[in-house]
């Protein structure tokens, strides 16, 4: 068996000349003939044989030496691996939150972050000890900047100064510092990096030269032909397939449409589970009163609990009340409240106070009828019209007394809270107008909206700031 080594000078041209001897397919003899002549040629024109292709014929003894024959004729002793430049290093927060697209929970950790012009890399700490102490074979987590997409993200966490990283592969980070001019360098850096980069990555490109570094020839051959063959088979068996298997399926789906019925004509009622246990009582959502028979209570203990959870830390925050908590974190504090019987809003998951605020303010909201109920809604707005503020401070205080107890006792528990949170006003800049225009629609709203909506909502900020600020009078027990 006869083998052939070819010799040039570069590897885009190593890649050209083996792929038209793959298509030609060469006569070794017309080769050996050619290669003769060429010699002949050089030896009276030396000039010529610069870049020129030499063939030689040589007999292959054994496995080896094919394979090391056919290696050589893709290493190339030019090509030089540069190591990247740093343009930026130093300690930043890292929290990798996706993976490939899927999410990851959010875990900070101090990572000594290396930038060059394509990449980042993280490190547990500074890159030249940190290289000391890898163990072989030890890859630090890599960020590959081609494509890759960064902004600021400050609804992504609580801290400051927190923007994101996201990747053409799926792989998102947040990177985080609390000194502001260090966190902006740190962005303009990358964004410059990934604004040298193309857009879209040369995958072609970048595999044709990984190849041409590390494989054999017979290796580059095969992948070349395998590239470009195309799987047809493959989409005539998946046809083929779904043809036999659409003879069959509609049989299974008239069988599981009849399970179905039967299941669903068998299946047994809401009160039945709830009896049973199955289903336990929303706690969101539920009537007041059935709330609070359940609990043999008058006020619910997730307003109690709440209530302490904000005077407990919540009193002097900016915007209490005012300020929307995360909806997310929020329903999952919803779904909680349904589903256990216990809560503990001390928990670090519930340690944004504008979470629990949120929840509180939902709860009220989410009542089938209203804290204020809907019978009393026109005469607590007839009440409002008084203009005399004594008497008007009187007829408001007749209609409380007349509410049931769960709506009495929960309403002066929840104001008697409000009037602590306005008496922060000057440290959280809640005043009572303010706390007004935040419950007035949530704790009292006709039965069914008229077109005089701006009117009741002016009328129904109104009743909860007078109860506010006259609430000593109207929830004393002493008369005027």
């Amino acid at each position: 068996m006869e083998w052939f080594e070819l010799q040039v000078p570069a590897p885009c041209h190593e890649l050209l000349v083996i792929h038209q001897m793959r298509r030609s397919q060469v006569n070794p003899v017309a080769m050996e003939r050619s290669a003769t002549s060429d010699m002949a040629s050089e030896k009276s024109n030396p000039s010529h044989s610069t870049g020129a292709v030499q063939m030689r014929i040589k007999n292959a003894n054994s496995h080896h030496d094919r394979l090391s024959q056919s290696k050589s004729m893709i290493l190339s002793e030019n090509v030089k691996v540069l190591e990247p430049v740093v343009e930026k290093e130093g300690y930043l927060l890292k929290a990798k939150i996706a993976d490939g697209g899927k999410k990851l929970r959010k875990n900070w950790s101090t990572s000594w972050i290396v930038l060059t012009s394509r990449k980042m890399e993280f490190y547990k700490e500074s890159k030249q000890p940190a290289l000391a102490n890898l163990k072989p074979g030890y890859k630090p987590e890599c960020v590959d900047l081609c494509g890759a997409h960064i902004e600021w993200t400050p609804e992504k966490s609580s801290r400051k100064n927190v923007f994101q990283i996201t990747t053409v592969s799926g792989n998102e980070f947040l990177l985080q510092s609390d000194i502001d001019f260090l966190i902006l360098d740190w962005f303009h850096a990358i964004k410059n990096a990934i604004d040298r980069l193309p857009k879209e990555r040369s995958c072609t490109s970048r595999n044709l030269e990984f190849k041409l570094r590390r494989s054999s020839s017979t290796e580059l051959l095969n992948s070349l032909d395998t590239e470009s063959k195309e799987s047809k088979p493959e989409h005539r068996k998946s046809l083929i397939f779904r043809l036999n298997y659409s003879a069959s399926d509609s049989n299974d789906r008239n069988r599981v449409k009849s399970r179905l019925k039967k299941f669903i004509s068998r299946r047994p009622s809401l009160k039945t589970l709830q009896e049973k246990g199955l289903i336990k009582d929303q706690i969101f959502g539920s009537h007041l009163h059935l709330v609070c028979e359940h609990e043999n209570s008058t006020v619910p203990r997730f307003v109690r609990q709440c209530i302490k959870a904000v005077e407990k830390r919540g009193l002097e925050v900016d915007g209490i009340y005012r300020v929307s908590g995360n909806l997310a974190t929020i329903q999952k504090l919803r779904f909680v409240v349904n589903q256990e019987e216990k809560l503990n809003l001390d928990d670090s998951q519930w340690e944004d106070i504008h979470v629990v605020t949120g929840a509180l303010k939902m709860f009220f909201r989410e009542l089938p009828e209203p804290l204020f109920p809907y019978c009393f809604f026109e005469q607590f707005v007839e009440a409002i019209k008084i203009q005399d503020n004594a008497t008007r401070i009187k007829a408001v205080k007749t209609l409380v007394k007349k509410l049931p107890r769960p709506n009495y006792d929960t309403m002066e528990v929840l104001f008697e809270h409000l009037k602590k949170i306005a008496a922060k006003e000057s440290v959280n800049l809640m005043s009572t107008q303010s706390l007004g225009i935040v419950f007035g629609p949530t704790l009292l709203r006709p039965e069914k909206e008229t077109g005089n909506m701006a009117v009741h909502m002016l009328y129904q900020n109104q009743i909860v700031e007078l109860m506010l600020s006259e609430y000593s009078k109207i929830f004393g027990s002493e008369e005027d």
